[in-house]
Order: structure tokens, then C-alpha cells, then sequence
């Protein structure tokens, strides 16, 4: 509860809700709005951003909750389905309180599309219990749901499709029944994406769609390596206890259960997965809770972990998840001071440019924007350079030669452009004045504003 109503939980919901808050007044992402994730990201923060600022941000919030519950509950339904009663509300708890240390205490896209993947993995346990291929089809349709949510799930798309296939392969030893239903999978799996790359092709964008959702993200380059050293070490970290735990439950119950299988090659899928798409922020792992807290309740339920074991490590994670609560607030900002700095950035006339800083103030102060590159970073952001289809220089000029009514800066961060700071800094000693510099958690944002 103690994110509920912030509009400042993370800078990636900042975004994905003024995207699709964008949406409704006709900008189309990619195009209108620039960004590499999927557009059901954006659909799916569209329907909160109906409701408008603030009421939006508690929609959002509540989806968010709604989607760790029924996770919560069908990890706690799979663990009893394979034969870890005894622990299975404990490993459904466990999930619930390990996303408030990783990173998953607000709308990050895994904590919405979890509830779809832990869907599927429910739907192959069936196709395998049935001998029946309408579940496997089924499990790849939210399979290429999810797709549509988040790309990096597709290792996990692949490693369940090729489960169906093997099951498949087991029942009928027939090329002839194998091959069709293959096809089938692997076109079920890949109709979302290819519904809206048609669309994107309709209206003559096939390029920006192109671009933004596959090729983009080869032209970045990377981070520092101690700080991608630093993103993993930290994710391990907190990964480790359940984990550990998975493995040594996967190994006190192991036989030949196709369901313990399954349960184990998604596990080595999903942490195989994440390793393979840096740069490993602490949300990256949240894929890894669903097999693992399935897989940890055989040890969670165990007779001598049940009276003190368990509820200790619960509780530990559970203080913890609180802690970092409050510390995210107290770097983040929250509510309350948002509100100050929107009061201040005003809904006067003229443009608002948000050179760094939060984007949920075009949302809160409805002032236009002047660029399609929303994302402070894909501008001021070394590892961004040549990396969005646009020279960041050269655009950042552009949008100061427009003359916004409104510049709002952070103080310089890690991995930002010096150059980009100083330009910026430059063009704001003439004909403009500073106005507001206000606290947003651990930082003081400046507020300048034009004087013409």
C-alpha cells in the first residue's frame, strides 16, 4: 500500500502511462511516441490512462495488485497440483513479498504479464495430463499475449513451445502429426506481433515499427562493465535464497514426473533468459519468481521448515520488501512532492521539455510536448547514441530552437552526456529564467521558464 496513488513509483510506469494516456488524444507509438517495447504495453497502461491524472495512476496500481494476487494464487494452485501442497500458500506469499524487493512494487511489465505465463505453464500441464493439444495451443496464444508485453519472454516462448512439441512427439511418434502442430504453435504464438505489424504496414509505418521494436536494441551500446556487474551482482543477490531453495525442492522431490520437469527446464528457461538481455536491472528477475516460488514450496511446506523456517524467511523478506520501500521513496520522491513540482511547472501556455527528470508532468500539467523522444535517457543518454534513429544532439537543438515555455532538469546522473547537460544549461542563459528548484526524493529538480 505504500505505493498506492505515487505517480513517481518508477521512471518505466512514468512513461508507459503518459504513452498511453497519449494514445487517446491519437499519437501512435513508435511513430508519434518513441519507444522499444511492445504496443500491448502501451494498450494495456491505455486503459488506466483513461481515467485521466491522478485517477489513472490508482487504476493502474490496482490492475498491478489484482494481477500479483491471482499469480500469487495460481502459483500456490500449481505447487499443490505437483505435489507441494504443504508449502503451496507459503511459495504464493513468497512471490507476492519477493516483488517488493526486485523491483515489482508498482506496474513493471512482468508483474502483469507473469499472471499470463504462469496461465500458459498451467495450460501445458494440462495438454500433458489430457494427451490433448487444445491446451498447448491455448498456452502459446497467451504465450504470444505476452509477446506483445515484453520481447525478452520469447526464450521462455520458445522452451515452452518446444515442450508441447516433445509431448507431442511422445504420443504419436508421427513427422506427419508433429510438423502441422508445430506450425500451429509457432503461428498462434507470433499472431499478436504480426497483427500489429500489419497494422503499423497499413498506415505506411512499417519502418518505425521495424526499427523501434527489433532493431533499435541492437545499435545500443552497452553499459560500463562495472556497473552491469554491479546490476547482476545485485539480482543474484536477492534471487539467491529462492532459488536455492527451488533447486533443493526440485532435488527432494524429483521423479519421473513430467509436471517436476516441466517446472525445472522452465527454471534453467527463465534465469537463462534473463542473463541473455542486459543491463539487468532489478526487475529483470521478477520471470525468475514464478518457477522458483513454484518450485520452493517442496521446502517452504517441508514438516521441520513449516514451524519456524518458513515463517522467518517470510517475514525476513517481508520486513526487507519495506524497507526498500522506503528507500525507493526516499530516492524517488513521492506524492506529495510531485505535486509541488507540477504546481510549479504550471499548465500556463507554451510547451513543456523535460530534458531529465519525471515524464508523468506532461501527463499532470497537460502543457504539449516537442519531440517523440519522451524518454529523458534516449537523448541525454550515452548508451542511447545511434541508437533511436535520430542524432541526439541534433534533436535536442531542435527542440530548444522551438522555444518550450517550460525546461525542467535533474542534477547530471550516471551514464548521462556531459555535452547534452551543458547545451541544455547553455541555452537556458538566454531568455530564460530559473524559477522553482524543488526536492524529488534525493535530487533537486530545476524549473526554468521561457521570459519571452
Amino acid at each position: 500500500m505504500a505505493t498506492f496513488s505515487n505517480p513517481v513509483v518508477h521512471v518505466d510506469e512514468e512513461f508507459y502511462f503518459f504513452t498511453g494516456h497519449a494514445m487517446w488524444q491519437g499519437a501512435w507509438p513508435f511513430v508519434d511516441v518513441w519507444d522499444r517495447k511492445p504496443i500491448g504495453l502501451f494498450l494495456l497502461y491505455a486503459l488506466p490512462a483513461a481515467f485521466g491524472f491522478p485517477a489513472g495512476i490508482w487504476a493502474y496500481q490496482a490492475m498491478a495488485l489484482a494481477s500479483v494476487v491471482a499469480t500469487g494464487w495460481l502459483i500456490a494452485r500449481m505447487a499443490e497440483r505437483l505435489g507441494g501442497g504443504a508449502g503451496a500458500t507459503a511459495a504464493g506469499i513468497a512471490y507476492i513479498l519477493w516483488l517488493d524487493v526486485l523491483g515489482g512494487q508498482g506496474g513493471q511489465a512482468p508483474v502483469f504479464y507473469n499472471l499470463l505465463m504462469i496461465g500458459a505453464a498451467w495450460l501445458i500441464l494440462e495438454s500433458d495430463a489430457r494427451g490433448s493439444r487444445m491446451p498447448g495451443l491455448g498456452a502459446m496464444a497467451l504465450v504470444g499475449v505476452v509477446l506483445q508485453i515484453k520481447y525478452s519472454a520469447v526464450f521462455e516462448g520458445m522452451v515452452f513451445g518446444l515442450w508441447l512439441l516433445g509431448a507431442e512427439w511422445r504420443r504419436s511418434r508421427s513427422p506427419l502429426a508433429l510438423i502441422p502442430y508445430g506450425i500451429a504453435l509457432i503461428v498462434i504464438a507470433l499472431t499478436p506481433t504480426l497483427a500489429a505489424a500489419g497494422v503499423y504496414a497499413a498506415i505506411g509505418q512499417w519502418d518505425a515499427f521495424l526499427y523501434a521494436n527489433f532493431l533499435s536494441i541492437f545499435h545500443r551500446n552497452p553499459d560500463p562493465l562495472p556497473e552491469l556487474a554491479g546490476n547482476l551482482g545485485q539480482m543474484v543477490l536477492i534471487l539467491s535464497p529462492i532459488v536455492t531453495l527451488a533447486v533443493l525442492g526440485l532435488k527432494r522431490t524429483w521423479r519421473e514426473d513430467s509436471g517436476k520437469t516441466l517446472l525445472a527446464v522452465w527454471l534453467g528457461a527463465a534465469i537463462i533468459g534473463v542473463l541473455l538481455f542486459r543491463p539487468w536491472f532489478d526487475h529483470y528477475g521478477l520471470p525468475i519468481l514464478l518457477p522458483a516460488c513454484t518450485a520452493a514450496a517442496a521446502m517452504l511446506g517441508r514438516e521441520d521448515w513449516r514451524r519456524r523456517d518458513t515463517p522467518a524467511l517470510l517475514l525476513t523478506v517481508a520486513l526487507a520488501g519495506q524497507i526498500v520501500l522506503l528507500s525507493l521513496r526516499h530516492e524517488r520522491g513521492d506524492g506529495a512532492e510531485f505535486a509541488a513540482l507540477s504546481d510549479a511547472v504550471g499548465k500556463g501556455p507554451g510547451c513543456l521539455y523535460v530534458y531529465s527528470g519525471t515524464t508523468m508532468l506532461y501527463v499532470a500539467t497537460r502543457r504539449c510536448t516537442l519531440s517523440r523522444y519522451i524518454v529523458p535517457a534516449h537523448l541525454s543518454r550515452a548508451r542511447e547514441a545511434g541508437a533511436t534513429g535520430v542524432d541526439q544532439d541534433a534533436e535536442i537543438a531542435r527542440i530548444l530552437a522551438q522555444r518550450p515555455g517550460v525546461v525542467v532538469m535533474r542534477p547530471t546522473y550516471n551514464g548521462e552526456r556531459s555535452a547534452a547537460h551543458a547545451r541544455v544549461l547553455t541555452a537556458m542563459e538566454d531568455g530564460y529564467r530559473l524559477t522553482a528548484k524543488l526536492p524529488m526524493g534525493n535530487e533537486m529538480i530545476r524549473v526554468y521558464k521561457s521570459t519571452r
